[in-house]
């Protein structure tokens, strides 16, 4: 069988731990043997992410904008532990926030269903989409700890250098302060990025910030939102059959645990972080979910919503076998490989994305998978299997759907 061929190159962005293991054995016993690879490859593992002063993360980012697609292993953002552990130079932000930021994307995670393992809520019975702002707020935030007897203002110095002040609170005792900020263009990119991608999946779309409350703050996102909406996006919306619904965070939770799920939830940053996870534990594991980064003009990013398993690196360093659940790392690549079919109007290579990822749910549901699945499972007859094997048991049934 001719091995697929890729008419342009997708950006590839290798990682950290147990997922770059991963990583080098999906490519070697999925990919390699169908498909011709033609990847732009970046090592973004830690160690020469420290040896290239990050550079090596920026230039990964740039070249996704050039070609338009990328595929990204899990990372470490280093903690003090991991500076000493790996004795970097410095404490370097998370490659994630700085390729985000370059793209000024949208992240968009949604779970992998499969029988035999069923939403914790039985109400869900299609997925959930959570698409998450990924700029500012909490996660650009400045703090202070403050004495008592201290005041806290709050100061905008305009260009003309005139000033605007506002008193935040007058400390009688000791306390915390925390400064948060966001920008219109940011916020009308997370707008446009949520509207396209809604109507490239022809879902509803939802948004929910606390406007009654943060007058100014969340009720900025909510008028961006509508104000784009209603401008560009609402004939299209009624043309493809979706709509858009904005409603308040609390109610949105509300309405979400009582929903059958089939829709986009479009959260701010720290919203979007803590839902996702929500989510992802309420539809089964956080290996079970494909995360994407878009773009306001259409640059797609693919990456595992999870870390890079380090407990199982550590028992893989000591030569033990670990049964880590390759999933999401494996369907980033699918996802990557389809979307660069789709640009380049590849049948072919759109094709083998699908069957990669029929043959990885078809060997879950006919009882072979990884512990973590295996003890959520409620399928007869199920087996666990170690990392290698359950890819190999992948390969067999992808053999027969590429033979066809």
């Amino acid at each position: 069988m001719a091995k697929i061929q890729m008419n342009t190159p997708l950006v590839e962005m290798d990682g950290d731990e147990m997922t770059r293991i991963l990583w080098k054995e999906i490519k070697e016993i999925l990919l390699a043997p169908y498909v011709d690879l033609n990847t732009e490859y970046y090592d973004l593992g830690l160690e020469n992410r420290d040896a290239t002063n990050d550079q090596v993360t920026v230039d990964s980012a740039e070249a996704t904008k050039k070609y338009g697609v990328a595929v990204k292993c899990a990372t470490i953002t280093p903690n003090a532990a991991r500076v000493k552990e790996y004795n970097l130079k410095k404490m370097w932000k998370s490659p994630n926030g700085t390729i985000r930021a370059i793209l000024d994307g949208t992240v968009f995670r949604s779970p992998i269903l499969v029988k035999g393992i069923s939403p914790f809520l039985s109400t869900w019975k299609k997925p959930i989409t959570i698409a998450r702002h990924a700029y500012g707020d909490v996660y650009r935030d400045v703090e202070m700890q403050v004495p008592a007897g201290a005041k806290a203002e709050l100061v905008v110095t305009r260009a003309d250098g005139t000033q605007e002040r506002v008193t935040i609170h007058d400390f009688e005792t000791p306390g915390v302060i925390q400064g948060m900020h966001n920008i219109d263009k940011s916020i009308e990119s997370f707008a446009r990025s949520c509207f396209n991608y809604a109507l490239d999946k022809k879902e509803d779309l939802w948004f929910a910030t606390k406007d009654t409350i943060s007058k100014k703050y969340d009720h900025r996102f909510k008028d961006i939102f509508a104000e784009i909406f209603e401008s560009e996006y609402k004939e299209k919306f009624e043309k493809a059959g979706i709509s858009y619904f904005y409603t308040l965070i609390d109610d949105a939770v509300a309405r979400v645990v009582r929903s059958e799920g089939g829709y986009i939830w479009a959260c701010k940053n720290y919203d979007g972080d803590v839902m996702s996870d929500m989510v992802a534990t309420a539809f089964g594991s956080l290996a079970m979910m494909t995360s994407v980064l878009v773009s306001p003009d259409g640059i797609y990013e693919y990456e595992a919503a999870h870390g890079t398993v380090q407990r199982h690196y550590y028992r893989h360093l000591k030569g033990e076998k670990t049964s880590t659940n390759s999933m999401a790392t494996l369907f980033a690549w699918s996802g990557a490989l389809r979307k660069r079919g789709e640009l380049d109007g590849n049948e072919a290579l759109m094709a083998f994305a699908d069957k990669l990822e029929k043959a990885s749910i078809q060997t879950i549901e006919e009882g072979v998978m990884t512990g973590d699945l295996y003890t959520l499972s409620t399928l007869p007859n199920k087996v666990s299997v170690d990392s290698e094997t359950f890819l190999h048991e992948i390969n067999k049934r992808l053999a027969v759907l590429m033979a066809d």
